[in-house]
């Protein structure tokens, strides 16, 4: 960490029931009240470099009272000790500035008037310095920045108006960058760049020299997952968009970082859980594969149950449906709170599985609706038509992509899960069902189950419901499947039949 220290005369101030005065063979003839504290000084090297207190103390000499008073500083920025240190550069008295106290200090210059405008010939007073303490040397610093920028949340107000927050940020932004001599999978499996010795790092910037390098080894993601929601939303969109090209997949893993710090779990959400949620959403990298499916499901499980805009969850289930091979049947139980009284938002899954099969390939066509399944025709038979176009099917593919049986097999699975649910309505079922193309199923067992699961669920109610609810639907459904996959056996046989005896 850098420091500056400005004046060369001893400290000389010192405590009298609790009075802050300053040792001197003169008589204090300027009284300043800040906060609860009384300061009493003099008017000559306070005069000579605050203009705020030379236009008060002229005020005051204007009106006739015989009895000295106290300038009252009610509206001051920051504590005492802001206020002292700009006193005893009056005085010439020996301060240290570093990146933990030069905001207080320079919105207290600033708040007092101490610049080159006082008195004539004064040319480096406290904010001049201040500035170039902070241009030469914290803002050069990447850890510095990122101290000074987490002191501005004490005084928000003035460090915007004095342009400090943003420089914070983008000389953070500026400075993020990786080791060099490593690549970026071993940059993420050894901890993403964690600096395991934080008070040998110190000792290096302060002797000098190989400060760059010291900081290049720190991670910046957990650093930054100290910010207040607005610093960290403001700086990681200016290192988003800085020059430096920064991986999609560092920005995610940062972003992974902040939410599991301030998103506990679902249970204790609150006003400011769901601004952050919005936040993390809002940031997440466009590029496939930056966050894991398995983040983006469980922000989509909190942004369910929470006040989140319905923009915000299409966004993660377009992400997640991307890549929904790597999803597993429990990240996709999503709780669904609302009146419906269904346990899990089937919706939502179907949704990804139809943005999956247009991302991976838009010719692949769904399983024929229960509408096509009942055209014209009664529940017994499948006419010769449909068993010929499977068995184009068949010829033309032995085997569905990996990718595409991998998922058809975990949507099956997911429908044995929801199928326990009593509120779940047959159309809910039928409809994710059908959203798997016909020859994507290398096996129907999981389906079957799930069927009769949903069925002996429905036992539980009305036989007259059931009857009325399921026959036209789920009964002609399963007589399909039964044949399609008998279908499949049959040109499967016959084509190593072909084969084998050509």
């Amino acid at each position: 960490m850098k420091f500056m220290e400005l004046g060369f005369r001893p400290d000389t101030f010192y405590t009298v029931e609790s009075v802050r005065s300053v040792s001197s063979d003169l008589l204090n003839d300027l009284v300043i009240q800040v906060k609860s504290t009384k300061y009493l000084l003099h008017k000559f090297p306070m005069l000579s470099k605050c203009l705020r207190l030379k236009n008060l103390v002229s005020s005051q000499e204007t009106e006739t009272s015989q009895e000295q008073q106290v300038i009252q500083l009610v509206d001051f920025p920051g504590e005492t000790e802001a206020f002292e240190l700009c006193a005893k550069f009056c005085y010439g008295i020996t301060i240290t500035l570093c990146a933990h106290n030069v905001v207080a200090v320079r919105c207290a210059a600033e708040y007092l008037g101490m610049t080159e405008e006082v008195e004539l010939g004064e040319t480096e007073n406290l904010v001049q310095r201040l500035e170039l303490f902070l241009t030469t040397c914290v803002f050069k610093s990447w850890r510095d920045s990122y101290v000074t920028l987490q002191t501005t949340k004490v005084l928000p107000l003035w460090s915007e108006d004095l342009g400090i927050t943003n420089r914070c940020i983008e000389a953070i932004a500026n400075g993020v960058t990786v080791s060099p001599g490593e690549d970026f999978s071993t940059q993420l499996e050894t901890g993403l760049l964690r600096n395991r010795s934080r008070i040998r790092r110190d000792e290096i910037l302060c002797n000098g020299g190989g400060g760059s390098k010291a900081e290049s080894l720190r991670w910046w993601g957990e650093d930054l997952a100290e910010l207040g929601l607005d610093l960290y939303r403001r700086t990681m969109v200016a290192i988003k968009s800085s020059h430096r090209k920064i991986s999609p997949r560092l920005i995610g893993n940062a972003l992974r970082i902040y939410a599991s710090k301030w998103l506990p779990s679902i249970q204790e959400s609150s006003a400011d859980s769901n601004l952050v949620l919005e936040s993390v959403i809002s940031l997440l990298p466009e590029e496939k594969s930056s966050v894991p499916c398995s983040f983006l499901l469980q922000l989509l499980k909190m942004a369910n149950v929470m006040n989140v805009s319905h923009s915000s969850k299409m966004e993660l289930a377009i992400k997640a449906g991307n890549q929904l091979d790597k999803a597993t049947v429990s990240e996709l139980l999503i709780p669904l709170s609302d009146k419906s009284g269904m346990l899990y938002d089937v919706d939502v899954v179907k949704m990804m599985v139809k943005q999956f099969l247009s991302h991976i390939s838009p010719e692949i066509r769904p399983t024929r609706t229960r509408t096509e399944h009942r055209r014209s025709r009664s529940e017994e038979n499948i006419n010769l038509e449909e068993i010929q176009e499977v068995r184009g099917s068949l010829s033309t593919s032995s085997s569905p992509p990996p990718l595409l049986s991998k998922v058809a097999k975990l949507v099956d699975s997911y429908l044995q899960e929801i199928a326990r649910d009593v509120n779940l309505t047959v159309s809910k079922f039928v409809e994710l069902a059908e959203t798997i193309p016909d020859t994507s199923r290398i096996c129907h067992d999981d389906l079957y189950n799930a069927i009769d699961v949903y069925l002996q669920v429905k036992a539980n109610k009305k036989l007259v419901y059931i009857l009325r609810e399921t026959s036209n639907t789920l009964v002609t459904y399963c007589r399909y499947i039964r044949r399609l996959k008998s279908v499949r056996e049959r040109g499967c046989a016959e084509s190593w039949t072909a084969r084998n005896y050509q």
